[in-house]
């Protein structure tokens, strides 16, 4: 199996601004490696727009389709709590730290 990629987007809010560059990001990642899972590291994010949605669920799609799938470390709590509204609970893991989200996508 193929470890997990590990993204850390590089700025504090991920909305319509720049969204395209965190899409970007992780498809440049994903097209470098042979893995189809994602860990995205929320832990510096402190705003996540309906555009920050769109990414995650772009992240999702892209690791399904590679066979793998994308878990969320370390979202902060208002990052979390709209996550949780938009139901993307439901489509990707949120883990406590990196470890729990490693650990879950080797599981």
């Amino acid at each position: 199996m193929t470890a997990p990629l590990i993204y850390t987007p590089a700025h504090p809010r991920i909305d319509a601004s720049n969204a395209g560059v965190a899409e970007n990001d992780i498809q440049q990642l994903f097209a470098q490696s042979a893995s189809g899972s994602l860990l995205i590291d929320l832990s510096g994010v402190g705003y996540l727009s309906s555009a920050g949605l769109r990414v995650l669920l772009i992240a999702a799609k892209t690791a399904k389709l590679r066979g793998g799938k994308v878990a969320i470390a370390s979202p902060q709590p208002s990052v979390k709590d709209i996550i949780v509204m938009s139901g993307f609970d439901k489509l990707i893991a949120i883990c406590s730290d990196r470890a729990a989200g490693l650990a879950s996508l080797q599981a």
